[in-house]
């Protein structure tokens, strides 16, 4: 078997016939290309680094953020039960369930209570200007006479009626504070209905329990007033012993 022959390239024979050795000759631009790469990702690498610290402080605005909305959503919850706790109480003098804690009732009691004392005053002032007037024809009468003396303490006790009478003028006008006061709770407390809606929106509304009467206090309900129904008058029951 005869040597292996070499193959030879058609370069090789052109080096063999004479032609000037092939050099390597560096690339300027692929070594430039190269240069601006390295560049690019270094600039690229120094605007990533600054966002470090910024995204730390996006994390902790939006930590702050939600702890905040969860403040707000508690407080809103404090302020959603407060709502509703006003409602019920605001249900509950407005329909008290009772004439006894109802407050229009009470405050036309207190105005009953005003017209009551007047007309009784009225009445008291009228008898003690007649017997004044019959004390004083007693001491004209009575002069000289060991009974003058009587006629005369007569007339100074009923002097004693008349300034005792100023009682009522003083109470009266204590008593109309207090009902002008019910009546300007229970205006504002008609105005926040209209608010929230007016009285049917406090239709399903639950209302504050009351406090039960004892069995000997349900007829404890004191005299009627002029405007209620249903309810005996003073004939009525004089009637009974007819």
């Amino acid at each position: 078997m005869g040597a292996a022959t070499k193959r030879v390239f058609r370069i090789e024979r052109g080096v063999g016939k004479g032609a000037t050795e092939l050099s390597v000759v560096p690339d300027s631009s692929a070594q430039a290309r190269h240069d601006e790469v390295m560049r690019a990702l270094a600039g690229i690498t120094n605007q990533m680094s600054p966002h470090e610290p910024l995204s730390q402080q996006v994390v902790d605005t939006c930590r702050y953020e939600l702890q905040e909305a969860q403040k707000i959503k508690a407080e809103l919850k404090d302020i959603h039960d407060a709502i509703a706790q006003t409602k019920r109480e605001i249900a509950t003098l407005h329909d008290a369930g009772r004439d006894d804690l109802n407050v229009s009732r009470m405050t036309d009691e207190l105005g009953a209570i005003v017209e009551g004392t007047e007309t009784a005053t009225e009445s008291i002032l009228q008898a003690a200007e007649e017997i004044d007037t019959n004390a004083d024809d007693l001491v004209a009468a009575l002069k000289n006479t060991p009974h003058q003396g009587a006629a005369s303490d007569i007339q100074e006790q009923v002097v004693k009626i008349f300034e005792a009478c100023n009682f009522q003028d003083l109470t009266g006008q204590r008593i109309t504070k207090v009902v002008n006061a019910f009546r300007f709770i229970e205006e504002r407390v008609d105005r926040m209905m209209e608010i929230w809606g007016g009285i049917e929106s406090f239709a399903g509304v639950e209302k504050v329990e009351l406090p039960e009467r004892a069995n000997h206090q349900e007829l404890l309900n004191g005299p009627a007033l002029d405007d209620d129904e249903d309810v005996a008058s003073q004939c009525d029951i004089d009637a009974l012993f007819d």
